[in-house]
């Protein structure tokens, strides 16, 4: 097979296995790719390119032994620039980080590389993962933003660059860029992924985010990095599931709640029309789709969010020399601005909202088995000075819920729309097991047209 590169990442790791490729094919048609393509979509911000092929093929050597590494043998995947990569630069999008060369992997890289992954290099972000914007273009259409802050890491999926990437999210960096450009998002409950490693923009609402081209893809990464860290105090005890089984098993939701009044009443028409769309054809396939009544205190969530960033942003943004501060991008040095003068009482109100909204979202799973969701109110604006508007992700992010993006449709500017499934705490493998089911009813797999 010539075009390597249109596997997705359970095929392309099937394939190494079964030796109808090898790991240096892979590679190459994903090096292939990014040289044809990156210079328009700047979707990387290092690139390994003799180094990932030595490695390569080693792990070829290793296949031929019988001696395969883990689940992720030999699949070229991508991490965005935020976190560690032991000998190769972790910048963060920022000039004040360019010199960084890590010593040690992010406790996630180490486990992707431990499940036989290769890392092709770094995805570009947003600085620090926040607002200014990275040079990432969206490869549906160059002159349209791809999201933010794993910008890079949506972009290389959606252009078929690598098979799998990592990314982040702190208010709605995964799953945004991933509605945009057409591709899957996973951001679990907060503490399932360790942070270790990964640099900071707010410690108590950071998530470990994964991107791929399906649900499926998503849960084998997910297998493969998930679980407590003892370098991340915050990273959670609880056992780790079976992924893969509950997305072999695609079991079909019995009660989805449709979150459409509220805030998720601002979206456009495209949007809206999309979203009726998918609950028609999951009406159609059995499943029960009820209106749920969003949560009496989620319109208060994005201010009190909003808090919580800053506050925790200054915390290492006081830390940064006055001449390191003023290098930093506009968006991100009035977040620590705005940090500095928030008091110790706001943030631990921002905290008491916080308990009351993920104790009314816990209730509402005694009810449903999934809520369902818009991810964005449009598709992806125009221009490259917005990373698009995360309203719709950021309560699920605050409530530290696990979360799902898939994506629906194109609106009639030929962009992607994606719908979000939501989930209680810790229970990823009933999320990835009905996600897999909605996906094979929805069946949107286009590649970007870049």
């Amino acid at each position: 097979m010539a075009a390597w590169y249109e596997l997705d990442l359970a095929q392309a790791a099937a394939s190494v296995r079964d030796g109808a490729v090898s790991c240096v094919d892979l590679t190459r048609a994903c090096l292939e790719r990014i040289d044809a393509l990156d210079p328009e979509v700047h979707a990387w911000v290092t690139i390994k390119h003799d180094e990932v092929m030595r490695e390569a093929a080693l792990l070829d050597a290793e296949r031929e032994r019988g001696a395969m590494l883990g689940i992720l043998h030999g699949v070229p995947v991508g991490v965005k620039d935020v976190f560690y990569t032991a000998g190769l630069r972790t910048a963060a999008g920022s000039p004040t980080m360019a010199d960084f060369v890590p010593s040690s992997d992010a406790t996630a890289v180490h486990r992707l590389r431990r499940a036989g992954a290769l890392i092709l290099g770094k995805t570009a972000t947003t600085e620090f993962a926040y607002l200014d914007p990275s040079p990432t273009r969206n490869p549906w259409q160059l002159d349209h933003t791809p999201g933010g802050s794993s910008s890079g890491s949506a972009a290389a999926l959606a252009a078929r660059m690598c098979f799998g990437a990592l990314g982040t999210q702190t208010v709605g960096s995964t799953i945004r860029p991933a509605a945009y450009c057409g591709v899957v998002g996973l951001k679990p409950t907060y503490g399932r992924i360790s942070r270790a490693g990964v640099v900071p923009l707010a410690e108590g609402l950071d998530h470990v985010g994964i991107l791929t081209r399906s649900v499926t893809d998503a849960a084998l990464i997910l297998q493969a990095v998930a679980g407590h860290d003892p370098d991340d105090p915050r990273s959670s005890s609880q056992p780790v599931p079976d992924y893969l089984d509950a997305v072999k098993k695609a079991a079909k939701p019995a009660r989805l709640g449709l979150l459409r009044s509220g805030i998720f009443a601002e979206a456009d028409q495209d949007v809206v029309t999309h979203l009726e769309k998918t609950v028609e054809t999951l009406e159609r396939a059995g499943v029960q789709v009820i209106e749920a009544e969003a949560p009496k205190t989620l319109a208060q969530t994005a201010q009190a969010l909003a808090v919580e960033v800053a506050y925790e942003a200054a915390k290492w943004g006081r830390a940064i020399p006055g001449k390191d501060r003023a290098r930093l991008g506009q968006k991100i040095r009035e977040l620590i601005e705005r940090g500095l003068q928030i008091t110790r009482e706001q943030f631990a109100q921002a905290e008491r909202l916080r308990q009351r909204f993920q104790a009314e979202v816990t209730r509402l799973f005694e009810r449903f088995d999934l809520l369902l969701a818009p991810s964005t109110p449009a598709g992806a604006p125009q221009g490259l000075a917005s990373t698009g508007d995360p309203r719709f992700i950021a309560p699920w992010t605050f409530a530290g819920v696990p979360v799902l993006g898939i994506p629906v449709g194109l609106d009639r500017r030929r962009l992607p729309l994606g719908a979000q499934l939501i989930s209680a705490p810790f229970s990823e493998d009933r999320l990835l097991g009905y996600g897999r089911w909605c996906e094979t009813q929805i069946a949107f797999n286009l590649a970007a047209p870049v």
